[in-house]
Order: C-alpha cells, then structure tokens, then sequence
C-alpha cells in the first residue's frame, strides 16, 4: 500500500494540472480580455424573449414579441415552377437516354461470365469426346460427326430456351 504523504502528494499534482487546464481554457477563450474574479462572478443578465407565449404576468408582457407573419410565397413558386417546366423540355430527351443503360443485362453478364466459360469449355471436351467415339465405332466420317454433335447440341440449345 502506498503511504498517506504519497496520496496527498498525487492529489496536489492532480489539482495544480487541473488549474492549469482551467487557465488554458479560459486563455484560448478570451485571450485579450482578462477579467477580474468580480466580473467573473457576477452572472450574466438574459433578456427574455417571448415569441409563442402570453405571459399573465403584465410585467412580462413588454417583452412579448409580436407574432410573425409568414412571407407570400406564391410568387417564388410560380418562378421556380416556370424555371423547371422550361428546363424539362429542353433536355427530356436527352436526361432519358442518358439515364438508360445500353444493354439493361451488363451487370448478369459480367457476374456470369466466368461461369459460362468453364461451361463452355466442358462442352467443348464433350463434343471432342463424342467425335472420337463415333470416329472409333467407325460409323460416319469425320465431317458427318462434326455435324451431327453440332446439330444435337443446337437442338439442346432450343430445348433449354
């Protein structure tokens, strides 16, 4: 355990940093007005200002402010309206075009692309394998197999759409 002298010790440091950080606060402040421990003591004054309330008090009510009158808005809105309308038929064309993509399907193709292409190599092994089949049973020709894997896998094509 530490000793008694040691705590009043820490504690006295503890406070003359916290004095210091008061005087700093204080200086960042105000730096050009140094005020005397009377000025800073005595509270500041707030005048009262009553927009949305009656005070029943009659001495409160000098200090009631008179209800404000909203501003004629009518005019700024027509301008603004005509300002928009004009703006729109001048470039409706062109905010449509610009605003549509070329191709609405970009993003599933990229997102596909890779995918499809490990597939198309898969295809691709298949029909070698199936030519060499038929070329090995000895059945048709090599032209004739070619065309025939090739119209087997358009009509799969077709079935799947």
């Amino acid at each position: 355990m530490a000793a008694v002298g040691s705590l009043e010790e820490e504690a006295l440091k503890r406070r003359a940093r916290l004095k210091a950080l008061q005087n700093k606060r204080t200086v960042g402040l105000e730096p050009d007005s140094k005020k005397s421990k009377h000025e800073e003591s005595e509270p500041k004054r707030v005048s009262l200002k009553f927009r949305s309330y009656k005070p029943k008090d009659e001495s409160l009510q000098e200090k009631q402010l008179p209800g404000a009158k909203p501003d004629s808005l009518a005019a700024e809105v027509e301008e603004k309206i005509k300002a928009a309308t004009q703006d729109d038929n001048k470039d409706a064309e062109i905010n449509l075009l610009s605003l549509a993509p070329k191709k609405p399907d970009w993003d599933l193709k990229r997102d596909v692309t890779k995918k499809l292409e490990r597939v198309e190599r898969r295809t691709q092994r298949a029909i070698v394998d199936l030519i060499r089949l038929r070329l090995e049973k000895g059945e048709v020709n090599l032209a004739e197999a070619v065309l025939q894997t090739q119209n087997k896998k358009e009509n799969d094509d077709d079935d799947d759409d």
